[in-house]
């Protein structure tokens, strides 16, 4: 008798060809969201970059055109166009259509690329509604047109007599599986395609956008390479030192290329990449590079009796304070961890950049004593912060409730203790406290009242941020513990809510709140537990009675127009919490069937941190910039 569910052959699916791709994309791009979207180009310009890498080209110029599509083109020796042995098929189309095939896998053809998977632009195909690769080779141009990973013609020659070689690849992805959004940001791109530029000494890649009226078009093509980057990463920082430290060395087949300045910052920037792939999870040349500029600056400093003898070395994140670094690897053969490839794996790779590190550094400070005073300065001053912050954190861990002592005393706790459930609420002031208070549902909302506006704490060292009231109570109430020893399993509330005034004093605060939150407790972002309430701007009233809450202008004209613009009707202006009675808080910001929370999510880090330097951090200039150039854009300016 066969059971109804038995498992058997039959059960078995065999995907072949680029079927396993269409069935989980996000096995091969991330997501299928937009940074999964954007993935498809980087594929493609990856190819063009490898062929740079490789010494066959130097120019790669990418184009989002009018219908919706990307084309790449590069000019490199373009994919090569005779039957391949094995598939019987034109290289071309071999290519195209089946994963793990490239030339990535042979070590003659490219000695370095952007990884082992040879999974690239076969899975752009396969995610594309149409894709149309133009080859020039030989003296002739070559096209093949597919559609979702299945040629709909056979390569074909469309002219003779071309003298220029290289590939382009258009396509159009798939809106079936890109359901969110098939629109590209040129924003994302750009950031991109600059970063490419910059690993890549030399290399010339044109970004042209075509879909607005206006045609947008950038060049990024950096001579310096990587200490342009450290240029551009301390654009709006301010140096400590103008010589920018770098080393370009190849040992035992892997290049090695380094850049270092030191800045007034209080904090890292260094970005890791390997084979042009930027590593966010770092790797085993991240750890090389620690590990060699803590210990040559610890020997320097002992050397030259900066570290007494009787003094602990400086730890690594002593050396690290207001570093900015870019490291970047090629290796034959990377071995990363998953297909998103963010963590380097070989082993070796370790010890290698260690020992290029240590030996250029040790040349560097010997030849350049003033920058090693300098810089030995700086790091003993971040020990001596970190010893004073140790002390701080120690109060704060013993005002902690995990030792059972009282949580801060402004906080107004909920009952239960369910983070799944609980909520707390970051409010300005007493007054709209109070309100939050009486409106708030006692069972799980908590009411943290903060007085006015908290610290900066992009100019401040852990010293000084811990020994701020304000902060001390949030890092209490939450549970966590503070960067090093945070731990997201003591986190008591599951929502951490910013709720403030809808003005310019509410706006600054909600800043400062969200650059500690970015700065100190990024985890809670990442994990999705922070929102940012937003309270109604208007309330339409007939008498006394509240008819309709607006969050915007246009809202507000909308409601006016259906409920009639009679003169019984009064606008009412919320421009503080504390102007609403905790009723009307309750039924517009806090009651959970009819608010708006705006979750808080980081999709770049690296632009979060750049953007948070410059809005936030010591240099005017920049910032000054930035509102001259956006001040267009604001509304609701209260007068």
């Amino acid at each position: 008798m066969v059971r109804e569910n038995e498992y058997n052959a039959g059960n078995i699916q065999v995907l072949t060809g680029l079927e396993p791709v269409r069935k989980r994309p996000g096995m091969y791009i991330g997501s299928t969201g937009p940074k999964g979207l954007h993935h498809l180009v980087y594929e493609v310009v990856d190819n063009s970059i490898d062929e740079i890498l490789a010494g066959r080209c130097d120019q790669v110029i990418v184009e989002l055109n009018k219908d919706g599509s990307v084309s790449v083109r590069d000019n490199g020796s373009g994919i090569p166009v005779d039957i391949h042995p094995q598939t019987k098929k034109s290289t071309v189309e071999t290519v195209l259509t089946i994963l793990h095939a490239g030339g990535k896998f042979d070590s003659d053809a490219y000695k370095v690329s952007g990884g082992l998977h040879g999974v690239g632009v076969s899975v752009v195909n396969a995610l594309s509604k149409k894709l149309i690769a133009h080859v020039r080779r030989q003296g002739k141009a070559y096209e093949q047109v597919f559609s979702r990973g299945i040629p709909q013609t056979e390569l074909t020659v469309v002219e003779e007599g071309v003298k220029d070689t290289g590939t382009t690849i258009t396509f159009w992805p798939d809106e079936d599986i890109f359901k969110e959004t098939v629109e590209f940001s040129r924003e994302v791109l750009a950031r991109r395609f600059r970063e490419m530029a910059f690993l890549n000494k030399g290399a010339y890649i044109e970004f042209i956008d075509h879909r607005d009226e206006e045609e947008f078009k950038e060049i990024y093509h950096y001579v310096g390479g990587i200490k342009s980057y450290v240029e551009y990463i301390n654009r709006n920082k301010k140096p400590i030192h103008d010589k920018i430290l770098y080393v370009d060395e190849t040992d035992s087949d892997t290049n090695v290329e380094i850049s270092i300045q030191y800045t007034d910052s209080y904090r890292e920037t260094v970005l890791s990449f390997a084979n042009n792939i930027n590593t966010e999870e770092g790797g085993t040349h991240l750890s090389g590079f620690r590990s060699a500029l803590t210990k040559s600056i610890n020997e320097y400093g002992r050397k030259y009796n900066y570290i007494k003898e009787k003094e602990e070395n400086l730890s690594g994140d002593d050396v690290r304070e207001g570093i900015s670094a870019v490291i970047s690897v090629k290796i034959p053969d990377p071995q990363f961890e998953g297909q998103t490839k963010a963590k380097l794996g070989n082993s070796e790779t370790k010890a290698i950049v260690e020992r290029v590190l240590n030996n250029y550094l040790a040349a560097f400070l010997e030849e350049n004593p003033k920058i090693g005073k300098i810089i030995l300065t700086k790091a003993l001053s971040a020990r001596r912060a970190r010893e004073a912050a140790r002390k701080a954190r120690d109060l704060t861990r013993k005002r902690s409730i995990l030792d059972n002592t009282p949580l801060p005393g402004k906080l107004v706790d909920c009952q239960l203790n369910d983070n799944e459930k609980t909520e707390i609420f970051l409010v300005e002031g007493d007054s709209a406290g109070g309100s939050a208070k009486g409106g708030r549902d006692s069972s799980y909302q908590a009411i943290l009242p903060l007085r006015g506006k908290i610290m900066n704490v992009e100019k401040a060292r852990m010293d000084k941020i811990l020994n701020s009231n304000e902060i001390r109570a949030m890092i209490t109430a939450f549970g966590t513990g503070i960067d090093t020893e945070f731990d997201i399993e003591k986190l008591r509330y599951g929502k951490i809510i910013i709720m403030t005034d809808a003005d310019v004093d509410g706006a600054h605060i909600q800043t400062l709140l969200l650059t500690f939150l970015f700065r100190h407790l990024p985890e809670l972002i990442e994990a999705g537990h922070v929102f940012v309430a937003k309270p109604p701007l208007y309330g339409i009233k007939r008498g006394s009675k509240v008819l309709e809450y607006c969050y915007n202008e246009e809202e507000l004209q909308e409601a006016m127009n259906r409920l009639g613009r009679d003169k019984n009707l009064k606008i009412g202006r919320y421009k503080g919490l504390g102007e609403m009675n905790a009723e009307e808080l309750w039924e517009t910001t806090m009651n959970p069937e009819h608010r708006v929370l705006l979750r808080v999510s980081v999709d770049d880090a690296q632009m979060a941190d750049e953007v948070f330097s410059m809005l936030m951090g010591q240099e005017v200039a920049p910032r000054r910039e930035f509102i001259e150039e956006n001040a267009i854009y604001v509304e609701n300016i209260d007068a």
